[in-house]
């Protein structure tokens, strides 16, 4: 069995010792008699057994094992500060703060934008992002609220419906100049996105779905819809557009309607709730969310539409 520690004051007074230079500093600082700390030393040297102070300068300085334990302490004592501090902090923002998972397309061109909104009308709360690559993101420790898309029959949550979907081929106006009529898919380069989720809308999916012709989808392949934007916005080929991602961007003319079919899918995205009680933060974002939500797409217009 390990020995006890001493006493946590014969340590503190001791590294403040070291650290001020002198008794007379040290009691100073600790709002103590230099009696005390000295009587404090002394305790600490006998319960060691070692000498801490060189009492034969004056000032006494510390030994070679009195400056090695003072380093010890404050590092110890540091440590200790640090981490009542993230406690007090903790506590502090304990109902304040509500962790939302939602994939990275997701987080990027539609929760993000909104939270503005969000703060202005809840500055006293906090919302973390954590993103995924998944249209799916679990309700995993730590995660209080997920925005999914797909059938919204999950049973990890109380599941809110958050709005329809809709989705279009778009493209930079660049490319849907070149064409008459719709942007024929055969005749551009089609960005895709790659995802283990089967309710997500691929290009076959939409051909087929819309009743086009069934062609070889060449293009480039990217693992997140953010990458697949991106490469459209550069003129790289046409992508489904999402009215949940890409609506800002084609309300701001950087891309446009291609012209083809628009495809409303059966899934829709979902509020995923953790079911927990008495958890405020968590209460209220979620109903500003489905809140505003149900005001941007059922134009009720009583919510703010954006930030």
């Amino acid at each position: 069995m390990s020995r006890a520690l001493p006493p946590v004051r014969l340590l503190t007074a001791f590294a403040a010792v070291v650290r001020t230079g002198s008794v007379r500093a040290a009691a100073a600082e600790l709002n103590v008699s230099q009696p005390a700390i000295s009587q404090a030393v002394k305790q600490l040297e006998d319960d060691i057994g070692v000498a801490l102070l060189d009492r034969g300068s004056r000032p006494a300085r510390p030994t070679d094992a009195g400056r090695a334990l003072a380093e010890t302490i404050s590092a110890g004592l540091g440590q200790i500060a640090d981490m009542l501090e993230a406690l007090r902090l903790a506590e502090t923002q304990r109902g304040r703060t509500v962790t939302v998972a939602c994939s990275v397309g997701v987080a990027t061109y539609w929760l993000m934008p909104r939270l503005t909104a969000f703060y202005r009308a809840h500055p006293d709360l906090l919302v973390n992002v954590v993103t995924t690559p998944s249209g799916v993101p679990p309700l995993a420790e730590g995660i209080d609220v997920a925005i999914r898309y797909g059938h919204g029959r999950w049973s990890d949550g109380s599941v809110h419906h958050l709005f329809d979907e809709a989705v279009e081929p778009v493209c930079v106006p660049e490319m849907r100049a070149r064409f008459d009529g719709p942007v024929p898919p055969a005749s551009v380069s089609l960005l895709h996105v790659k995802s283990a989720e089967v309710s997500w809308v691929t290009w076959p999916d939409y051909l087929r779905a819309t009743g086009q012709p069934m062609q070889r989808t060449n293009g480039q392949t990217f693992t997140n819809y953010v990458q697949t934007t991106q490469a459209a916005l550069d003129g790289h080929g046409m992508m489904l557009g999402w009215r949940s991602i890409t609506g800002a961007l084609t309300a701001s003319g950087m891309l446009v309607s291609a012209d083809l079919p628009v495809l409303l899918p059966r899934e829709a995205f979902h509020l995923v709730v953790r079911n927990k009680r008495g958890e405020q933060a968590t209460e209220t974002f979620s109903r500003w969310l489905l809140s505003h939500a149900r005001a941007e797409y059922d134009g009720t217009g009583s919510a703010d539409a954006g930030p």
